[in-house]
């Protein structure tokens, strides 16, 4: 490969780094940051994003701090600071001793706010936040100025240090920018710089009673820690301006303004058959349609672990799905794709029947059992094999009998024969019911001499299925996972609708089953592949008395089959 082959395979960022590590920008320095607002779970467009800007990090030897935006008492609690930390980590990456938070920045940020005002470049306005909004104007329509905003820069520090004391109610007064209520940019129109809020943070306590905005805080936090390149998703593109504009009359020393941060966009991650608003995730926790943060069908990273996914997985989808400038909707299959090709090299094989129906084979001894040799897993030979029991009665699942077949049916039916996994040839020789004519059990035959599902006189068995002894079996609670929403955008809703009304209404489904005796030794998190069934994963509720699974994905990919029926 050339170099300009390999310069074509860099994404964006990664050609802006490379040219500034060239050029000997921020003295050939790569320090990212990921900046997670604590007031919810991090979900698999923030993976993305971590592994991003770790990997950056990583790629070019530099480092990534994590800095958690806690400027909103009122929504953010230690329980997602802790959990934020957990996804992190289980992903496979580590912000060393440099943990920071924008509050711990509150003191500094109040000075640069003061230092504004005496500029003339902010104000304190006593609008309502509704009227604020109202006097911005339109994309089409230019803002009002505010009757505050010609204060003089004595009354404006006057009444800010005032806020900052405690004097005013909540909404009564806040801090504004004097930019341009002209700007065709809406977020330069005079934007809020500090608002109050008389409310307990989870760090300072009651120490502030004003809290800085988002894109306020954002900038400098990012200056005052020396990032280089502060990598943000797309929708903030229209902030950048402000960004820079904050930047640009708190910093004099033309040498810093030289090497300090930039911030550069890239497409967020949208999902189809999910969403990933933290509003719209938050409702769906707090009005229980879903069991918490981390029930397997939620987009959240714990979700995502509960359900089965391995960091590895998550990390490949984001190396798949690339850094692009522009927005775009991935397909739910590629997330699949990608956890089937990890766990297909890593998960041991186990045989489950989750829809039972009983077979006894009349010509096997009763009372024998013996143990057969079946492979762990065929994509690794160093997992080895273990023994499976067999025995006269076994369970098969229901789907793989059919009394009147199709053509080309090759499972079991009347007078036909199939092969049982790693075990013996059987034919089912009767079918008994009950009083409602629904098939109880079957009565079948074997091939003593098919030890190994191995044709003793080269005949031709076309179908192989799975089974589990019923003396020896492991009874097991299996939670059928599957897609929350029923529409590729579930936002979409039709009149008088919102996106709850596309909750899938089959996304779980619990059903009894049972696995081979080796099951009983599984823990929580341990993956197996179900043969014929799909990946499973053993739940956090299972414990000595009760073993639960929770099916990771398919096989393959049936939804769209189903899907489109």
């Amino acid at each position: 490969m050339n170099n300009t082959e390999e310069t074509r395979s860099l994404h964006f960022i990664e050609e802006i780094i490379e040219e500034d590590l060239k050029s000997g920008k921020h003295s050939g320095k790569i320090l990212t940051r990921f900046p997670p607002e604590p007031n919810g779970y991090l979900h698999i467009g923030h993976a993305k994003s971590i592994c991003l800007n770790f990997g950056l990090a990583q790629k070019y030897n530099g480092r990534c701090n994590l800095r958690f935006d806690d400027t909103n008492p009122l929504t953010e609690e230690t329980e997602y600071v802790d959990s934020i930390r957990k996804d992190i980590q289980w992903l496979g990456f580590d912000w060393e001793d440099r943990e920071f938070y924008a509050s711990d920045y509150f003191g500094q940020l109040y000075e640069w706010a003061i230092l504004l005002i005496k500029k003339g470049l902010a104000y304190v306005d006593d609008h309502s936040a509704e009227e604020v909004a109202e006097s911005r104007g339109t994309p089409t329509r230019p803002g009002k100025e505010s009757p505050f905003r010609n204060r003089s820069v004595e009354e404006n520090l006057d009444l800010f240090i005032r806020m900052n004391k405690g004097e005013f109610p909540d909404g009564t007064k806040v801090l504004r920018a004097k930019i341009d209520m002209a700007s065709p940019n809406m977020h330069m129109r005079d934007p809020v710089m500090y608002r109050i809020k008389h409310a307990v943070h989870h760090r300072t306590g009651n120490k502030w009673c004003i809290y800085p905005m988002y894109d306020y805080a954002h900038g400098q936090s990012d200056f005052i820690e020396g990032i280089t390149h502060s990598i943000c998703t797309l929708e903030f593109e229209v902030h950048r301006p402000l960004y820079d504009w904050f930047l640009d009359n708190i910093i004099d020393d033309p040498l810093v303004n030289f090497s300090r941060t930039r911030q550069y966009e890239f497409a967020r991650l949208n999902l189809n058959y999910t969403v990933m608003s933290k509003r719209m995730l938050l409702k769906l926790v707090k009005e229980n349609y879903v069991n918490g943060w981390d029930d397997p069908r939620m987009p959240t990273i714990s979700g995502l672990r509960r359900r089965g996914y391995t960091p590895e997985s998550i990390r490949d989808f984001a190396d798949r799905v690339g850094v692009a400038k522009r927005e775009n909707v991935i397909d739910m299959s590629l997330l699949e794709f990608c956890i089937r090709e990890d766990l297909n090299k890593k998960a041991q094989r186990i045989l489950t029947v989750i829809n039972p129906l009983k077979v006894i084979i009349e010509n096997y001894p009763e009372g024998q059992t013996e143990e057969l040799e079946a492979v762990n897993n065929p994509e690794d030979e160093i997992m080895g094999t273990r023994h499976v029991p067999f025995s006269r009665t076994i369970y098969i699942e229901r789907d793989d009998f059919m009394e009147d077949p199709p053509k080309k049916y090759f499972r079991l039916s009347p007078g036909n024969e199939v092969r049982l996994r790693y075990a013996y040839f059987i034919k089912c020789n009767k079918v008994i019911k009950n009083a409602n004519g629904d098939i109880t059990e079957l009565r079948c035959s074997y091939d003593p001499q098919s030890k190994g599902g191995k044709s003793p006189d080269g005949r031709k068995v076309k179908g192989t299925i799975h089974w589990v002894s019923v003396q020896h079996a492991i009874e097991t609670e299996i939670r059928l996972y599957d897609r929350l929403f029923l529409k590729e955008d579930p936002a979409e809703a039709g009149v008088n609708q919102t996106f709850i009304d596309n909750l899938n209404p089959d996304s779980l489904q619990i059903v009894k089953g049972y696995t081979e005796p080796c099951a009983s030794e599984a823990r929580p998190f341990d993956k197996f592949q179900f043969e014929r069934l799909g990946y499973f994963c053993v739940d956090p509720d299972s414990d000595s008395g009760k073993l639960v699974f929770n099916r990771t994905v398919t096989l393959r990919d049936s939804w769209a089959k189903i899907s489109s029926r």
